[in-house]
């Protein structure tokens, strides 16, 4: 009897070239689109050494203070619009309702005036912010 030999085909090789090649434009991509993230009003923060939030936290709830005055809430899709103070803590109040341990931090420009800036921080722990937090440069 005749036994035919059966020859075992190669097992099918997976080409990754490709996927690398994909993984590393995504790579750019994000590289290029990270810095862009960081949204809000412009304003010109003062400098100072201080310690970094622990990055456990949730995002904060960040209050801005432009040079004219004029005060904007980093929250929904209207941050760059200007809000009257009583909006903003009635927000700020609601947020801190249903999360209680959510941080306020206030962005205040150099040129703006310390008792406009008193008297967010005023109005946003009389709306439930345990501690209100400034957020400066680090020195150069």
């Amino acid at each position: 009897m005749f036994r035919r030999k059966i020859r075992k085909k190669p097992m099918a090789e997976i080409n990754v070239v490709p996927y690398i090649d994909v993984m590393l434009v995504l790579l750019v991509v994000f590289m290029v689109t990270a810095p862009l993230l960081m949204q809000g009003v412009k304003v010109e923060l003062p400098a100072a050494a201080s310690a970094p939030l622990d990055d456990k936290q949730d995002e904060p709830l960040i209050v801005s203070v432009d040079a004219a005055g004029q005060y904007y809430l980093n929250l929904g899709k209207d941050e760059k619009v200007a809000k009257p103070l009583a909006q903003i803590t009635d927000t700020v109040g609601k947020v801190l309702r249903q999360k209680p341990n959510t941080a306020v931090l206030v962005w205040g420009d150099t040129a703006v005036d310390y008792g406009l800036v008193v008297a967010l921080m005023t109005a946003l722990q009389g709306a439930g912010a345990e501690s209100v937090g400034l957020v400066t440069e680090p020195p150069r």
